[in-house]
Order: C-alpha cells, then structure tokens, then sequence
C-alpha cells in the first residue's frame, strides 16, 4: 500500500537522488545539473511553482515520487498538470507507487477543476507506455515536442537583444 503525501524540504536529497536514477534509466546519466540548493529554492521558496509528491511505505521508506506544475490550456481555459518526473525505485515497481501518484495527481486536477494532466514519454521506453495505456491514458496523436535549450536557447535569446538595442 502506498502513503501518498506532499514533499518536505526533508525529502530533497532523496528526490535529488531518483531524479539522477532516473537520468541514468532514460540513459543520460551525466544530463543533470540540478543542485539540492536549487531543488530546495523550486519547491519551497517564497512562491513555488513546481511541486512533489512522495510515495512511500506505510513505514515512511520513500518508494517514489512525482514532480509537476502547472499548465494553461487556452482552449479549454483552465489549468492542468504537467508531470515533469515520475519515478519508482527500481525495487519496488510493480507494487502499485506510480499508479497511486498518478491517480493522486489526477484527483488533485478533479478537485481543483483542471482540464488534464498530461506528461512525455520516451519512445522506446515501452514498459511504461503499456503503463500508462492501461490506466487509460493515451498519446497525444500529431504532436511532437520541441525544445529550444543550450547553444541554440542562447543564440536565438541573444539575436532577439540585438535587434531591440537596434
């Protein structure tokens, strides 16, 4: 049975940690910058706009967690939740933690009025594409992610100056 709770500022080195897990999983394990001081600042600074939530034993042994924000949908006029990270220790998959995060995550859209929780997920990760399938979840037909970051971020922020000096 999983305990599905808030993340505490306690939680951030373990948080920290499966988000390098996961980074290793989704075989990039040299992609993450994130600091605990940086963790602790997004989630628990003077106005959060990121969020986790833990999963753990009935004894307190964190099993997972998910981290969101939220979106806007202009079509529908309302919020939803985007799922950034979801993650279950290796050891524990299978035993229903990424499940009861995400139906936590999707009572929390019902009760708040949100539109939709919606997330990515790597093409050949097929373990949890069945996942999500099962829990009713499908993908999002004729769309694709696009991702302006590093070099190219940078280049294309630094042409916008420019030509507002000009």
């Amino acid at each position: 049975m999983s305990v599905i709770r808030p993340a505490t500022a306690n939680d951030v080195p373990a948080i920290l940690q499966m988000i390098h897990d996961l980074a290793v999983y989704e075989k990039e394990p040299d992609a993450v910058r994130n600091t605990p001081e940086l963790l602790t600042a997004a989630l628990f600074g003077e106005n959060p706009r990121v969020f986790a939530t833990m999963a753990e034993t009935d004894d307190g042994e964190v099993q997972g967690f998910a981290l969101w924000f939220l979106n806007y949908s202009t079509w529908e006029g309302v919020h939803g939740i985007y799922l950034e990270d979801l993650y279950v220790t290796p050891g524990s998959r299978g035993e229903g933690h990424g499940k009861a995060l995400l139906q936590h995550l999707a009572a929390t859209a019902v009760e708040r009025g949100y539109a939709r929780v919606e997330w990515s997920v790597l093409d050949w990760n097929e373990p949890s594409i069945n996942f999500y399938k099962r829990l009713g979840a499908a993908p999002m037909a004729e769309w694709s992610t696009f991702r302006l970051a590093g070099e190219a971020l940078e280049a294309f922020g630094s042409a916008r100056k420019a030509q507002s000096r000009g």
